[in-house]
């Protein structure tokens, strides 16, 4: 199935090609550590008795998960109103910055600003008018999916120590070498160090989704890199660029 949203950096177009790195058996967990939209994890097949995680620090994006999650129906409720207006993105954009408002409220919003925003950035208003009638109607189908998905916020280095079993199977998708300012969550180059120090040490499986630079090929010179490429799907970019990727994986 696909995702109910868009998102900087979405494995949209990649996810097939991320999943036929998968290992065909042994995994007792599956484990998104920088979960976005989530197009691996509703793209991947569910498997009886394993465990699956999302996890993304955004806190907004958790937030939403969780109510689709939980509250889909108040969640659809919270959406059936709202109109596609440059004003009330706006507004909407201020609210999420200030305190007082209902987790699903906070959610509500946020799938308004990523849905009618230009790249889903949640950030610049879109003006080709979007209905939400799909969404609506298509949401009831992502609260099944999510239903024994468990739902976190941390920070990759404690979540991965949380989960990490010989059974494991982490996947990863971090911010990009020189395109961590499109994400509202810090992330420079000691986390990406931090990162590849952590995934040396992990006794379970990692398959890695990141841009084919430098500094990439450093820090992961021990594992197996597989080269790919896929369209530009960055907001202030030509749309028919492709960027070199690669896939890594310590298996």
């Amino acid at each position: 199935m696909e995702s109910f949203i868009g998102w900087v950096g979405g494995k949209r177009q990649l996810r097939k090609e991320i999943l036929s790195h998968f290992p065909a058996d042994g995994v007792g967990r599956y484990i998104e550590v920088f979960g976005g939209a989530g197009w691996v994890l509703f793209a991947k097949e569910q498997v009886a008795g394993q465990m699956e995680v999302f996890n993304d620090l955004n806190s907004d994006l958790a937030n939403l998960f969780r109510c689709v999650k939980y509250h889909c129906e108040a969640l659809q409720a919270e959406l059936d109103w709202l109109l596609h207006s440059r004003e009330l993105f706006f507004d909407y954009v201020g609210q999420l910055e200030a305190p007082g408002l209902t987790d699903l409220q906070r959610a509500a919003r946020f799938l308004y600003l990523v849905k009618h925003s230009f790249g889903s950035s949640a950030k610049t208003f879109a003006t080709d008018a979007k209905s939400g009638e799909h969404l609506r109607q298509y949401m009831p189908k992502i609260q099944d999916r999510l239903k024994k998905v468990v739902v976190e916020k941390q920070d990759f280095e404690p979540l991965i120590k949380t989960y990490d079993r010989s059974d494991a199977l982490f996947y990863l998708d971090p911010p990009y070498v020189g395109a961590e300012h499109y994400y509202s969550v810090q992330f420079g180059e000691a986390d990406h160090r931090r990162l590849a120090s952590v995934l040396k040490g992990i006794k379970g499986r990692f398959i890695l989704s990141y841009g084919d630079v430098p500094l990439v090929r450093e820090l992961y010179g021990w594992c197996n890199i597989y080269d790919t490429n896929r369209l530009n799907n960055l907001a202030g970019t030509p749309s028919n660029k492709t960027f070199p990727e690669v896939i890594i994986k310590n298996f």
